[in-house]
């Protein structure tokens, strides 16, 4: 029986586990699986982490590629992911429909809670778009931690990260989308290592990604797939 590891972004978890669960099932194969920020697992591989397969956002994949680290041509888009924002469950749902009501949103929000994950890069320029950089910088509140965890908790009055992450947590409610114009989309890729030792299953595990069934699973965690 092979055996394949995959290096994910901690963003996939809900769905990977689901996910790996199936192939398991349908193929014979073991499959380990290790989550953590990105830019954890991003300094790993380029330390010479041993791994089969690698899921994390397109940039730093085709980065990766280029230093050698990931199979040249082997990168495939598996979902697209948008950014939501979240508030403590029974908590009111603030109008964020257009830029002018989520700026008025966070600028009236006691506290806002980000990721130090690429969505959390991406939140950090947006309040600089928005021009309330400044004004929030005392009430934000940055976590390793999945960012609806830090609102459930009560740590942050909102929080901003992709909708995937929002889904799965408890004691938390997804308000909705960001708007489209300033909406990010994260587009997170599979790729072989460029030393990797299980190449067959490796690769059948690509595929399976794209296989109706896993579709399904995609959108139903508040994803689009690649």
């Amino acid at each position: 029986m092979s055996t394949i590891k995959i290096l994910s972004g901690g963003a996939m978890k809900s769905l990977m586990v689901d996910v790996v669960l199936l192939f398991e099932r349908g193929s014979g194969a073991k499959v380990e699986i290790k989550f953590a920020l990105t830019s954890v697992l991003k300094k790993e591989i380029e330390d010479g982490a041993a791994f089969d397969i690698a899921l994390l956002p397109r940039p730093e994949l085709d980065a990766l590629a280029e230093a050698g680290k990931i199979a040249a041509g082997t990168q495939t888009d598996v979902t697209r992911s948008a950014v939501g924002l979240a508030v403590r469950e029974g908590a009111p749902k603030p109008d964020i429909g257009t830029v002018a009501a989520l700026k008025r949103t966070l600028q009236e929000a006691k506290s806002i809670g980000y990721s130090d994950g690429p969505s959390g890069a991406y939140i950090a320029e947006l309040l600089v778009r928005l021009g309330i950089a400044d004004e929030t910088k005392p009430k934000t509140r940055l976590t390793s931690r999945p960012v609806a965890e830090i609102v459930a908790a009560g740590e942050a009055e909102v929080g901003m990260q992709q909708i995937v992450a929002i889904l799965p947590v408890k004691g938390a409610e997804l308000v909705g989308p960001l708007p489209g114009e300033l909406q990010n989309i994260i587009v997170y890729a599979a790729g072989l290592a460029a030393a990797g030792g299980q190449g067959a299953t490796a690769r059948a595990f690509i595929a399976f990604m794209a296989t109706p069934e896993v579709v399904r699973m995609i959108r139903a965690k508040g994803m689009e797939p690649g």
